[in-house]
């Protein structure tokens, strides 16, 4: 198994990687003795993904683990059992509370009477009634603790043996669970299907994995929010078709990437937000097993899907269900995040354009080398591994579009190998991309003077209208200056173009006599400032209306500083 440590210092997140599992340790025991590199080399030998071993955080990457995945079935199957024995009675009785919370009634003959609080009787008379209230399976508290104690103590190579006997991972698991709990073994997994511990893991797997995303999000954003805030002012050079246009700010153009991410933080959210329990529906989601159980008692069924649902962390269960949740649940959490891998591409491509006119930089360590043959490179390796993940993670989404629409009647099980691989590697994608952002995000350099330098050689192109209007109030003719700036245009492009020179464009206007009006104004014309429109007010409004108010729930997890290992 590999697991992972984080170590925490002074508000620094690192993250190693390391693996032990026995039979890697064993095969590194193996090796040493023969002389073949021993303990460092353990776990080389086999393939590991390298989204858990080299990317992913140990967080996300335990939310996919076998750990959490068979310790959440096991917590279901108590949760299960312990509404099947507290199940009350329906009725006003069943909306939930403690016995001195709730009105108590128990319907006779198509009406209801009250029915004496429990509480409020001495001893033995309490006891009695309590055991009448409980009216749901006869499941002893010993057998519940007993499970209780057993939630994590997982003998795993019973399991593989048990599935590799039974070829049934779930009912391999009962069997292992109830060597564990002699006394419960006999009521674990009683009335449900496989799909009971399955896709309800998934669903709570799911929720929690986007828990985890949304507060990484939301610190790439706040952190880009203060670069934006800094640069607000600062004018640079626009990009058309990546094309030489009208001036922007740097913080402007980091404003059109914290748009694009609030727009995923919001969506992020409501697929969180709008997950279902799939709950305690049976083998085609009818709940025949649970109606069977409890005698034809609808109530009890219903009261019994919605007590577990709760125990679960849920407010909603699917009503209707086949045997699966459906899948579609799987195409809304991952398109979302194919969108947000969208807009990582998008802004790590910027950035990497931007490096490589020497505008901006991502983070470069003091000893990180670029090139084995280049001393001198500084390649944007952070941004180019978000970009290659976040082509990954875009193409993830195809899995569960097809699987949902391949799935059969009430289920076919050609979408569990699938499901195994594309919902964890799309949540340990999207982790690892968030992380290396944030990294970048905090250490973003800006080279002024080379933008100010790009902005010398193409703003007197842009500055012509200008020079136009400024021309025609001190009484010129706007046709004729037209075309002497035509004609200047052209003389500056073949000097740039041809000769390899800069762009001489005013030093001709100021050699024109033509211009001699305005000369005294060039300077003013001329200023980048006065090019960049509102940018710097649209930067202001836009983190003060939108940006700060999205991130206000995450007030208490934007601290901390991500360093990456690799």
């Amino acid at each position: 198994m590999t697991s992972r440590r984080k170590q925490r210092r002074g508000g620094v997140i690192r993250h190693r990687a390391w693996v032990s599992s026995s039979a890697t340790r064993k095969r590194g025991v193996l090796m040493a003795a023969n002389g073949c590199g021993g303990g460092e080399m353990a776990g080389h030998d086999t393939y590991r993904s390298p989204l858990a071993a080299r990317y992913a955080s140990p967080e996300m990457a335990f939310i996919f683990s076998d750990a959490h995945k068979f310790q959440t079935w096991r917590q279901l199957w108590l949760f299960l059992a312990e509404a099947e024995q507290d199940l009350p009675a329906p009725g006003p009785a069943a909306l939930g509370g403690s016995f001195t919370q709730r009105k108590r009634s128990k319907c006779v003959e198509g009406r209801t009477r009250q029915i004496p609080d429990p509480e409020a009787r001495p001893g033995r008379a309490r006891a009695s009634m309590r055991a009448c209230w409980k009216l749901g399976l006869p499941i002893t508290d010993e057998q519940l603790d007993e499970m209780r104690a057993n939630l994590h103590t997982i003998d795993y190579k019973m399991a593989a043996d048990e599935e590799k006997r039974l070829r049934h991972d779930v009912m391999a698991h009962v069997h292992t669970f109830g060597h564990c709990c002699p006394k419960a073994a006999g009521i674990i997994h009683l009335g449900a299907t496989s799909c009971y511990v399955g896709d309800n893991t998934d669903l709570i797997t799911l929720k929690k994995a986007f828990e985890l995303l949304l507060p990484k999000l939301a610190r790439v954003i706040s952190r880009l929010a203060d670069f934006a805030a800094e640069h607000a002012g600062l004018p640079t050079l626009g990009f058309t078709h990546f094309q030489p246009a009208q001036l922007t700010t740097v913080g402007k153009r980091c404003c059109l990437w914290i748009q694009d991410l609030c727009m995923d933080l919001e969506r992020l959210t409501r697929a969180r937000d709008d997950l279902r329990f799939r709950g305690v529906k049976g083998t085609t989601g009818t709940q025949a097993s649970f109606l069977q159980l409890f005698e034809g008692d609808h109530g009890k069924v219903e009261e019994l899907d919605k007590m577990v649902t709760e125990k679960a962390g849920f407010q909603r269960a699917f009503i209707i269900t086949g045997q699966t949740y459906t899948r579609k649940v799987d195409i809304e959490a991952l398109s979302v995040l194919a969108s947000l891998g969208a807009s990582v591409h998008k802004i790590c491509t910027d950035i990497r354009l931007l490096a490589n006119l020497k505008e901006l930089e991502e983070p470069f360590e003091k000893q990180q080398i670029g090139s084995s043959a280049m001393p001198y490179k500084r390649n944007p390796m952070r941004c180019e591994r978000c970009c290659s993940l976040a082509r990954h993670l875009m193409t993830l989404v195809l899995d569960p579009l097809q699987t949902a629409s391949v799935q059969w009647l009430e289920r076919t099980l050609d979408d569990s190998a699938n499901r195994r691989l594309c919902l964890a590697e799309a949540f340990l994608t999207a982790d690892t991309i968030l992380s290396t952002l944030q990294n970048v995000s905090e250490g973003l350099v800006v080279y002024p003077k080379v933008i100010e330098r790009r902005i010398r050689q193409e703003l007197p192109f842009m500055a012509t209208e200008n020079i136009i209007m400024a021309v025609v109030k001190a009484g010129g003719s706007r046709q004729d200056c037209h075309e002497r700036i035509r004609v200047l245009s052209q003389e500056a492009a073949a000097v740039v173009k041809q000769e390899g020179g800069d762009n001489d464009l005013i030093a001709r206007i100021r050699a024109d006599p033509y211009f001699g009006p305005i000369h005294g104004q060039l300077e003013h014309l001329l200023d980048p400032s006065s090019f960049t429109g509102r940018a710097a007010q649209q930067v202001e409004k836009f983190l003060q209306e939108e940006v700060r108010p999205l991130l206000k729930p995450y007030e208490g997890q934007l601290a901390g500083k991500v360093e990456l290992s690799l």
